[in-house]
């Protein structure tokens, strides 16, 4: 049930953030009484709802859970954590399971199977799907149609969330504040769960929702929180370029389909690059199209022989974005180019999910479980989102019981009305970040964005909180980008383009000092 913010309120846990991982982790704790909050209306501005790929779990006769850990720790570029893969493909059977007792409705073969598709870097076909490539909202409605039918869930809709409550060493609860009338509340309660979603509105140009600003990231870094893998950004190789802000995506799984690069020249250059051509990992293929169009060529992705006229029934919503932008894929090629997509880094939890700070969990893109080690593989996101927010509610519920939260106050300091100037100071943070933080990096670059960005930090002592919290995550990127003195997955840099094995291990942060 939906509930306004009120002026104070204990909950059995506070969840930020209504995605995947967030609604997963409120159906599974139940009938605990919870808060879930989100920035805007219930099933709007989550990036789960835009996510095109599926869910990757070995469901197939020729699959195994080792086998998708293979991949996994492939694409991760040798620090993911082979324990936590582990966890990560083991459990993914069963989380699809879950989706399909709620409801959702994955595609079938005619025999009633689950139809599997292939993307990049998978040696299988694995890949659970809704409506062809609309499998993200497919299970943000299921998990929405649950949460409004538990009645031990509150959702506070339209609501901001600031700042943590942190007291006598632990995390309390939050501050926040109603978007439409500045309204501050107190939210306490023993376990506070950050599900907030992923960084991408710090760069130019990128796939995700614009609500997605960071704040878990920020909030946990100020509060002291131990973040990792900061330095890890995945760019999708395939936005749509067609001068949108945020970029429609065009699914991996169209090239797992067959379809190719080209660019302007007529030319299909991946082949030169990587023996898996188009299917290479995504650092790969993403640094390959930036590399074109640095050259001054565009790129388009060629589906007319591999799908063709069967484009509209296979992939719906990118068919979708294409016409309304002119573009028929059927007969021509789609203009497509590098956007920001995924955050391997963030929180750093445990295998439950439990950050530094006592009373906080983290799960989905805002943690960092080790999973995804350099560079995510694809459609392991919407899983791990599903993995690790089930067993967040298993170690809530574990948990001792935690003292009684202090009596707090409801108002708090924060900034309801920016200064107009902020939005102009935003986009330069982002142009700045994709050129000097963004997919090919050197160290000259990334000391001339650490600069900019103390220069808006005093600029803006008193910001609201987008680019309040846009600033910390770029200065947390950019400090574990500079620590990093080698190219890795998704980090590379010009001036180190190799990988160190000395440096195979991951990083870890506080804000302002890089261990």
């Amino acid at each position: 049930m939906s509930a306004p913010p009120p002026a104070s309120r204990a909950y059995g846990a506070v969840i930020v953030g209504a995605g995947i991982a967030g609604l997963m982790t409120a159906l599974k704790l139940s009938p605990t009484r919870v808060a879930v909050i989100c920035k805007t209306r219930l099933g709007s501005g989550s990036a789960t709802d835009w996510a095109q790929g599926g869910i990757a779990a070995a469901m197939g006769a020729d699959d195994s859970p080792r086998l998708h850990a293979i991949d996994t720790e492939r694409a991760g570029a040798g620090i993911s954590d082979e324990r936590l893969v582990a966890i990560l493909t083991r459990d993914a059977p069963a989380r699809v399971e879950d989706l399909l007792a709620l409801g959702a409705d994955f595609d079938r073969t005619d025999s009633g199977e689950l139809e599997l598709g292939r993307e990049a870097a998978h040696q299988r076909r694995r890949i659970v799907k809704a409506g062809g490539d609309a499998t993200g909202h497919e299970i943000l409605r299921t998990l929405v149609a649950a949460v409004r039918d538990e009645p031990a869930i509150d959702v506070i809709e339209s609501t901001v969330v600031d700042d943590l409550i942190v007291a006598n060493g632990r995390v309390a609860g939050v501050y926040a504040h109603g978007t439409d009338t500045g309204e501050p509340a107190a939210f306490f309660a023993p376990a506070v769960v950050m599900a907030t979603g992923g960084i991408g509105r710090i760069y130019r140009y990128t796939t995700n929702p614009l609500v997605a600003t960071g704040d878990g990231i920020a909030m946990a870094a100020r509060a002291g929180a131990t973040m990792a893998d900061m330095e890890f950004v995945q760019f999708h190789p395939t936005a749509l370029a067609i001068g949108e802000d945020p970029m429609p995506l065009v699914t991996e799984a169209v090239r797992g389909e067959g379809a190719t690069l080209v660019n302007d020249l007529g030319e299909r250059f991946m082949p030169a690059i990587d023996a898996a051509a188009e299917l290479a990992p995504r650092d790969v293929v993403a640094r390959a199209i930036f590399e074109q169009l640095q050259r001054g060529r565009s790129v388009g992705l060629d589906a007319r022989g591999a799908i063709g006229d069967s484009f509209p029934e296979r992939f719906p919503t990118v068919f979708g974005f294409c016409m309304k932008a002119g573009i028929d894929p059927r007969s021509q090629t789609i203009p497509v180019a590098p956007a920001a997509h995924y955050h391997m880094g963030g929180i750093a939890v445990d295998e439950w999910g439990r950050s530094s700070l006592p009373g906080l969990w983290a799960c989905g893109e805002v943690s960092a479980t080790g999973v995804h080690g350099a560079n995510r593989l694809a459609s392991n996101s919407l899983l791990e989102a599903l993995v690790y927010g089930s067993r967040v509610a298993d170690s809530i519920r574990s948990s001792p019981a935690s003292p009684e939260a202090p009596s707090f106050d409801a108002a708090h300091d924060f900034v309801m009305n920016p200064a107009p100037d902020e939005a102009q100071a935003i986009r330069d943070l982002r142009n700045l970040m994709y050129a000097d933080v963004g997919l090919v990096r050197n160290e000259r670059g990334m000391r001339d964005a650490l600069a900019r960005i103390g220069d808006l930090e005093a600029a803006y002592p008193r910001a609201g909180n987008d680019l309040r919290n846009l600033l910390v995550v770029g200065r947390l990127i950019t400090e574990a980008a500079l620590a990093r003195r080698e190219s890795r997955g998704s980090h590379y840099r010009t001036d180190f383009p190799k990988a160190d094995d000395t440096l195979a291990k991951r990083s870890f942060t506080h804000l302002n000092r890089v261990a």
